[in-house]
Parts: structure tokens; sequence; C-alpha cells
């Protein structure tokens, strides 16, 4: 396709979309939807709504109506009517009201709600779709699939219209077939299976700012949000979309010139071994010294999308109230808006790399890519290939996953008491195990943050005092930190000091009696989840901001022992690193 047509192509594209998201962006963002959102006690007048004709053709209206995404409590105030919920026992017509509402489906989507849907199929048939399949032999094996990135604002902003539109309309669908059929079912009409898989292929193929928060909260013990929003982080988590040729040709031409494959490499991988939220990753083979390297190149757009994308993200989940409000999701939206702003920047990781590498220099364990900064650039940055297996993934005897947690582990001890400077992604994807040489590699380097020492002394006293089982310890420390106010009811004190001091127990000496502690057998997870439900709703005040990064990366780490079974000398590693005293 030429640049002349790719150019009309993409304005057509625009328009087309336009034009339909103002439809549907009508409905959805009218008053009436808005309360329906947002309300809980809003009860939608759905009698007024009905005419004098016949019962099908008012259950068919309301289908027609679906983008106003009535909450499933709604429906149920909605089923105390006498008149509507007479429809609803009616057998007979409950059956020609699925007939009907089948035929405002069809309708609907020939009026193509999903804004890009038809578009992007006919654009992927246009470039040559490709479908590849990647995997190992320890894990199923999951397909990567090509489609474009939007880059522009104004298609971003489509895009999520059109989401906001289609689960409006699915949540709504719901709700009239539990209506017609008088089920009692008080799930979330907006979580059903049919969402969830809207949602977890829109953020697929948005990438960006949306699909990194979901895998960030992926990596975390995510049990006290909705399954269904589970079942959403766990896809998102397996993302696999990368860019077309086109996209893939013009990031590198910006950022290495012309030209660039003759010039730089002896082969270059069009399609990627991995793709994520931010970037994709490359195998190629350096011109200069034929070394293997894998080239990490930026979608296109995803950094002036960020602010967007967020704010977009913030009003569909406020509006929503799928997650809960102790979460402080302004907070933590504002923390991720940082977080990748840093991950986006490819000059900021490879600084980050060399410096690790300085760190680590002198430890026979760990590896750090070297950087070919020649090879290299805001939006592509260029490392040498790492060799090892992904550590989740190996089938590992009991004392390689000992040594692989163990290792872990005091490598996250060091960069917290020793470093001051984490690399604070969970995923474990981020660690290889090398299994010829006896090595951890560590991989992206983009969300290291460096912490302040007055923030280290205090936080380090708190996980000693915790270690310690020093009640009064871990209250003053918490005020410290800011965790607490001191205006707390003494129930949410007694928890959020109960969580502190069970996630001090693998240090504990008192309870470890110098022994090293099981996480194949660990409650620690489960006993937190406990307090959680009550801290949620009686917190009142975030958490400081630094504890987001650490306790991500504290949590990752957690999650990785237990699910490789580990024992690990925690107590020892806290003595050597951290100490049980105050320095």
């Amino acid at each position: 396709m030429s640049s002349v047509w790719k150019l009309i192509y993409d304005f057509k594209c625009v328009v087309d979309g336009g034009v339909q998201v103002a439809k549907a962006s009508g409905k959805l963002l009218s008053t009436r939807s808005f309360q329906c959102l947002t309300e809980q006690n809003y009860i939608p007048s759905i009698i007024n709504e009905l005419t004098k004709e016949s019962p099908i053709y008012q259950l068919a209206k309301l289908k027609s109506n679906s983008v106003k995404g009535v909450r499933s409590d709604d429906w149920i105030v909605s089923q105390n009517s006498k008149d509507i919920f007479q429809i609803a026992k009616d057998k007979s017509i409950q059956a020609k009201a699925q007939q009907k509402i089948g035929g405002v489906n069809k309708g609907l989507g020939k009026r193509a709600f999903s804004t890009f849907g038809a578009i992007r199929k006919q654009k992927d048939e246009d470039y040559g779709k490709k479908t590849i399949v990647i995997g190992t032999k320890q894990k199923p094996q999951f397909e990567m699939e090509s489609s474009a990135v939007p880059s522009t604002r104004l298609g971003r902003i489509f895009h999520y219209g059109s989401l906001a539109a289609s689960v409006s309309m699915g949540a709504a669908s719901e709700g009239i077939k539990r209506f017609a059929s008088g089920s009692n079912d008080n799930s979330s009409l907006f979580l059903t299976p049919r969402n969830v898989e809207r949602i977890a292929k829109s953020l697929s193929k948005m990438r960006g700012a949306a699909l990194k928060v979901g895998q960030m909260l992926s990596f975390q013990d995510a049990s006290f949000l909705p399954k269904e929003f589970q079942r959403i982080l766990l896809r998102v988590q397996n993302s696999a979309h990368y860019m077309p040729p086109n996209q893939l040709e013009k990031v590198m031409s910006s950022e290495l010139g012309e030209n660039w494959r003759g010039r730089f490499f002896a082969s270059f991988e069009d399609v990627p071994m991995a793709a994520a939220s931010i970037g994709e990753v490359h195998e190629a083979v350096t011109r200069e010294g034929h070394t293997q390297v894998v080239v990490k190149v930026q979608y296109p757009g995803v950094i002036d999308s960020i602010d967007s994308d967020l704010n977009n993200i913030l009003i569909l989940l406020t509006a929503s109230r799928i997650l809960p409000k102790g979460l402080f999701l302004d907070k933590s939206i504002a923390n991720a808006r940082t977080e990748l702003k840093w991950e986006c920047d490819y000059i900021r990781e490879a600084q980050n790399l060399v410096r690790f590498r300085e760190l680590l220099m002198d430890d026979p364990v760990f590896t750090v890519p070297k950087v070919f900064h020649n090879l290299s650039g805001q939006h592509v940055l260029t490392m040498e290939k790492m060799k090892g297996t992904e550590i989740a993934k190996g089938d590992w005897d009991q004392d390689t996953r000992n040594w692989l947690a163990s290792n872990i582990m005091r490598l996250c001890l060091k960069e917290i008491g020793e470093f001051r400077f984490m690399q604070t992604d969970p995923n474990w994807a981020n660690f290889l195990y090398n299994e010829k040489e006896r090595t951890i590699e560590l991989l992206d380097f983009g969300a290291s943050i460096e912490y302040s020492k007055e923030f280290i002394s205090n936080y380090v006293n708190l996980l000693r005092s915790a270690a310690k089982r020093d009640r009064e310890g871990v209250l003053h420390y918490s005020k410290l930190l800011g965790y607490l106010t001191g205006m707390e009811t003494p129930a949410m004190t007694k928890a959020h000091v109960d969580s502190i001091l069970v996630l001090g127990e693998p240090f504990s000496p008192s309870l470890n009696k110098g022994k090293e502690y099981n996480f194949s057998s660990q409650t620690v997870t489960d006993r937190v989840r406990g307090n959680i439900g009550l801290m949620l709703n009686e917190r009142l005040s975030p958490p400081p901001e630094e504890t987001y990064s650490l306790h991500r990366k504290f949590s990752g780490v957690f999650l990785l022992c237990a699910r490789l079974k580990a024992t690990v000398p925690c107590e020892e590693l806290f003595e050597e690193i951290l100490g049980f005293e105050e320095k």
C-alpha cells in the first residue's frame, strides 16, 4: 500500500470511527447513563419509558438502549415492579423477547459499535496479517498476532469510546437476559465472560499505559479484586500483539536512520520474540562483531498517550466501581503515570543497566546485559542477548529452586538496604536462569527507582520491628512513613499492624529460630488477605508513594518463592544484609 493510499485510508479510519463513536458517545455519556454507572441507589425510570406497545417491543427497546449500562442492582430494583416482573414470568413472552432481542443485536452489530473493528480487520488483510505460535516445553503455547498500534491521541480516544460503548452494551444485554428469565443472579453485569473478553482484547490491541497497569496488577496478589477482573489481568499478562512491518520500520528509521538494517545488522528478525505493553523485543545479530543481541522497540505514540490513556482508565474504573475505594485509585494512577514515563525513556533505562552492571560487577550469581549505545536511542534499546530460561518456566530440582529463590531474596534485600536502588518490575520473566553458567540473568530496568536515605532508614526499621514482633515499633514507623495518620479506628490500626507483622514472619528470629523459611507451606498471603477488606474500607490516607513500587517488587519476590516452593534462609539473609538492630 503506497504512502498516499495509506494516508487516505487512515483518514477514512478517523472519519468512520468518529461518526460511529459519536453515535455511541451520545448515548453513553448522557446524564441518565452516568447515573446508572455511578449511583448505587439510582432507580431507572423504566416504567415511564414503556409505551402502550407490546411487552415484546418494550424489552427490545430496552435492549436497543443498552449502551446505558444499567448496573445489576438497578435491574433487581426494576424487577420489583409488578408489571415488568409479570413480563419476565411469562415464558411465551420471554421466548419472543429473546428472538426480538437477537434481531436488535444484529442491528447493533451492523452499526459497528466496535468503531475500528471492521476497519482494522480490513487493514490487517491489507498488510498481510501474520500469526505465529510461541511457547516452551514447560508451558502451553500462545499466539502472537500482528496488529497496528493506534498511535494518535484521537485514534486511541476512539478505541476507548468504542470499548466503553461495547462493554455497556454487553452489560445491558446481560441485564435484559436476567430480567427476562427472572434470574436472581447478583453478580456484576459489567464483568460477564463476554465483557472480560472484550476488555482483554481491547487492551491487548491498544497496548500502552492501560495494558501496563493491568500487567502491573496481575503480578501481585490481586485476590481482593473481583474474580472476573482477575481474569482480565491474567489475560493481559499474556498479551502478545506486535507491530506490523510498516510501523516497525518507521520507529527504527526514526531512531537509527535510513537503511538501518544494512548499516548495523547482519540479521534482524521482523517477528518479535516477545511483545509487551510498551514495546516488543526482536532478535538480531550485529554487523560489527556478529554479536547476538536483542532490540527493544517502543510502540509509536505510547509515551504521548500515557496521560490520556490513564485518565480514560481512571474514568472507566471509577464509574464502574469495579475496584474497592480503599485502593486510592487516583493515587495509584498518578504513581503509574510517573513510572510509565520512566519506562518509556530508553535512554534512562540504558543508564540504569550500566548502573546495575557496576553494582553487581563482583557478584558471582547475577548478570546484567551489556548495552550497545550506538544502536540505541529514546525509543530503541539494543542489549546483549541473554541465554537463560525464565525461572518460573523451568523444571528445576528442589536444590536449584531453593538456590534461585534464596539469591533473588538476597538481591531484593540488597536493593533496599545497600543500593537504595531497585528494579521494581516484579514480572517473573525478568529473571532468567543460565543453567550452564549457574547464574541468574536480570532484565528490564526501565522501572528502576532510587530511594532517599530517610525513607529507607524508616522502612528498614519498620521491617526490623516486624521481624522482632515489636508491635509498638511497627506502629511508630508506620506513622513516620505515612501509612497511618494516628486518627484511625482501633480495628484499622490493629489490622495494619497485624499485616506488617505477618510480612515480617519469614525473617523473624523468634519464630524461625535459625531455620530456613519454607515458602511452600507459607500462609502469609492468606492472612494478609484476611485484613485487606477492613483496611480498604477504613484507610484514611494513601500509602507512601515510594511503597507502591517497593511493595510491588517485594510481593513479586514472595510470590515467586512460593511458586518455586522454595526453602529460603530469610532470617540469615536479613541479619547479614539489614541487621536486626537500628543503625
